[in-house]
């Protein structure tokens, strides 16, 4: 069975950098510890996404498309289709005393978030540190090791897979009836219209969407509270 624009696969995956063939993303458990990656608390498992979405990387995204479910691909993507290639107006310096008044030790390799957005420190130096906002796969060929495990068919799984891969909601509470999908998780407001789109978008028979607030959840439990 082949896949195309528009459908929902899950699949498992390890990406590698192609110049040194270093793991920077996976799906696989296993695969984490064999190679010394594991991280405690991470969640390794095979991902949901909509094909031709922009789920995933661009080459990788049309490179999904008319592939099999169930076979083995390997597939590199170029910087251009991948992370972009390297800016360097995203490389800043900056004064190390940023970093020592707030007890940070820099040093080549250390992750930072500076202002809500992740660097990687390249050098320190003379009282000057520089830091890297590009994405570490910047500027590099990346070659990913995928299977399509399946495609997904119930609506409802569709639309819980959006939530899980766009939101990090592992079990959102929803009901699918007749085309109104009724959302009883708690989704700020401010992700309402951009998450309405996608799910009409990609979910075509949903053709409206309700949210049930957090006031009518707590009167519904005091309604079985007195049954």
């Amino acid at each position: 069975m082949k896949v195309k624009k528009g459908d929902f696969v899950e699949l498992d995956f390890i990406g590698r950098i192609k110049e040194s063939n270093q793991i920077f993303d996976l799906t696989d458990e296993e695969t984490a510890k064999k190679e010394k990656l594991h991280q405690a608390g991470a969640k390794y498992r095979p991902i949901t996404i909509c094909i031709g979405e922009g789920d995933v990387v661009e080459g990788l995204d049309e490179e999904l498309v008319n592939k099999e479910v169930g076979k083995d691909y390997t597939i590199e993507i170029s910087p251009e289709k991948g992370f972009g290639k390297k800016d360097a107006k995203l490389i800043k310096i900056v004064n190390t005393n940023m970093f020592t008044k707030q007890n940070i030790h820099p040093m080549p390799g250390l992750q930072v978030n500076i202002d809500n957005m992740m660097a990687i420190i390249r050098t320190v130096s003379g009282g000057r540190t520089v830091i890297d906002f590009n994405h570490p796969c910047a500027g590099k060929h990346v070659v990913y090791e995928i299977k399509i495990l399946k495609k997904v068919f119930d609506d409802k799984e569709k639309v819980e897979s959006i939530f899980r891969f766009h939101l990090g909601m592992d079990n959102p509470e929803l009901e699918l009836h007749e085309g109104t999908l009724h959302i009883n998780s708690d989704v700020n407001e401010m992700f309402h219209e951009q998450l309405n789109e996608k799910i009409k978008k990609q979910v075509p028979l949903v053709k409206k969407i309700q949210y049930k607030k957090k006031e009518e959840k707590k009167e519904d439990k005091k309604e079985e509270k007195k049954e």
